[in-house]
């Protein structure tokens, strides 16, 4: 917290810090992580912003996407014949452990 802050960094987190009540944010940013951004020591705020900024503009117009039939996110909201998924609330994890 103390880094984000440094930097001028809002961090956004959940209310019950449970990954499952925004899965798909999650599975974005794991995306990114392991697709597009290069982990090294050193690297500069600027040029994260830059290659995170890249990386969201690769992942919506070029890279296609099994949720969105192996097409891509731009295509989907430009077309209107294919129906675009939408992913409702599921069951928190405190909620799956809890029904163990």
């Amino acid at each position: 917290q103390h880094l984000l802050n440094k930097n001028g960094i809002k961090c956004s987190m959940t209310e019950s810090y449970d990954p499952y009540s925004n899965a798909i944010a999650e599975r974005i940013n794991g995306i990114l992580k392991q697709e597009f951004i290069p982990i090294r020591e050193g690297i500069t705020i600027s040029k994260m912003k830059k290659i995170v900024s890249e990386s969201v503009n690769i992942y919506n117009n070029f890279r296609p996407h099994h949720a969105c039939f192996m097409n891509t996110p731009k295509f989907m909201h430009r077309q209107s014949k294919i129906k675009i998924r939408t992913y409702g609330q599921k069951n928190s994890s405190q909620n799956e452990l809890a029904a163990t």
